[in-house]
């Protein structure tokens, strides 16, 4: 009985169950010590953009009538509407739609393009290639069947200067009489590239804008709603779209996706998700209405939460040796953690440890695998309760050159540290990391390499 007692008491300490459990312990406790300073100043932001929700809440008069669900054609849904109107006012914008009905942000990002784009129009990304999952949208990629280009759309995508700044040069040659949306991604995607702040966004609507005020800046939001406080819609953008299973969602959305900005821009849209004439005035909740609004509400402290779990992942990592983007100490304007493994093997590695840290799942082992909308294998690891939702805590990466692995979401900074300290002993155990040598401290171990080219 007491070895019983001994065993339970070891199942419910995470190092007791790590291969390399003391050496982590003593890790983890540095970097906990070094970030700190870093995490309360995430704390500052959550507070803020709690109280920016929470004002948007009060003034559009939220009450629990406005949960019930709606079926059919969903005309008059109240819910609904008021919901849109919390989302607007939060982004400081005219309008938004939001709805159950956007399957994704790939989606939002559609609708929002078709909905502006006409036939001999052109749409120029400034901040480089867009997001993979949206070349077959554009038409560059697969067999184009209903893509941008299908219908007659221009293409043109402004590679970034050395400096990681756009080409002001290039984009300024680039817009044509034909231009009509200027299109910026405000994550990294899997591009080698910092993601952008919202005062680099501003900067650039006002270059955009300066050489031609006509033109519609559109801006991809995904992963970037509330880790700063503001959002890109207060600095001039004209329009921007995201997923509900991303950072707004706050966890418990099931699906969905949302666009906000301009009131006629967003009504172009809801006539491609609908049809014109009836636009945002139809389409049930089906009962998702609670979930969004419970889930927009918390979303601040969600966001915050994994936020910190990417500083913490980001300062262990380069403790051992591994390039990250952004590094643990740098500003942050999305919630995606760039890690450089420079080999297949154990970028693969860390995806199966993390999905070993799951919740759901955790007794599968991903494997590269294609999946629609990509070009390259992708290893992924998301043992979460929503699929492919990455507000919970996620690992994926293209196996490809250089092999770098995205971690991203977590709604508890806790298991993020468990998903990461999981990861890490995988690596120890498989031989990708140098073990601490017996009797090595903790200050010896800070200039531990990974044995990866």
């Amino acid at each position: 009985m007491a070895d019983a007692r001994q065993t339970d008491r070891h199942a419910f300490d995470l190092y007791e169950t790590l291969r390399h459990g003391s050496f982590l312990r003593a890790l983890a406790a540095c970097v906990e010590a070094q970030i700190a300073p870093r995490l309360r100043e995430i704390e500052r932001i959550v507070e803020r953009n709690q109280w920016k929700v929470l004002e948007a809440f009060r003034a559009c008069g939220v009450s629990d009538y406005h949960f019930a669900p709606s079926t059919g054609y969903g005309l008059d849904d109240r819910g609904r509407d008021t919901l849109e109107a919390v989302y607007a006012r939060t982004f400081r914008a005219e309008a938004a739609l939001v709805r159950p009905q956007i399957v994704s942000g790939t989606h939002a990002i559609a609708l929002v393009l078709f909905g502006l784009l006409r036939p001999g129009d052109e749409l120029v990304y400034i901040t480089g290639r867009p997001y993979d999952t949206l070349e077959e949208v554009i038409g560059v990629r697969g067999e184009r069947a209903g893509s941008l280009r299908d219908y007659g759309v221009g293409y043109r995508a402004v590679p970034l200067g050395p400096d990681g700044w756009i080409d002001e040069a290039a984009v300024r040659e680039a817009l044509t009489p034909r231009t009509k949306v200027v299109a910026i991604q405000r994550s990294c995607g899997y591009d080698d590239r910092p993601s952008f702040s919202v005062d680099a966004i501003g900067e650039m609507v006002r270059f955009v804008k300066s050489l031609r005020p006509d033109v519609l800046v559109f801006v991809d939001n995904c992963y970037g709603e509330f880790t700063e406080t503001r959002e890109p819609t207060e600095v001039g953008v004209d329009i921007l779209a995201g997923s509900l299973i991303k950072n707004p969602g706050g966890g418990l959305a099931k699906t969905g996706g949302y666009v906000v900005g301009r009131a006629e821009l967003v009504e172009q849209a809801a006539a491609r998700l609908t049809a014109p004439g009836i636009a945002r005035e139809v389409g049930a909740t089906l009962g998702a209405t609670f979930d969004f609004y419970l889930g927009f509400f918390l979303a601040p402290h969600v966001v915050g939460e994994a936020l910190k779990g990417a500083v913490f992942a980001a300062a262990l990592l380069e403790r051992l040796g591994f390039r990250t983007r952004p590094r643990w100490d740098e500003p942050r304007t999305d919630l995606i953690q760039r890690i450089v493994f420079g080999a297949p093997e154990p970028l693969i590695a860390f995806a199966q440890g993390v999905q070993q840290a799951s919740p759901v799942d955790a007794h599968v082992v991903p494997q590269p695998s294609p999946m629609p909308g990509y070009a390259d294998p992708v290893i992924m690891a998301a043992g979460t309760f929503i699929q492919g939702a990455s507000m919970e805590l996620t690992f994926d990466g293209p196996v490809r050159p250089p092999y770098v692995g995205y971690l991203q979401g977590g709604l508890t900074y806790a298991h993020v540290k468990v998903g990461v300290l999981t990861a890490v002993d995988k690596l120890l155990a498989d031989g990708f990391l140098t073990p601490p040598t017996e009797g090595s401290n903790l200050t010896l171990q800070r200039e531990n390499r990974h044995n990866i080219p």
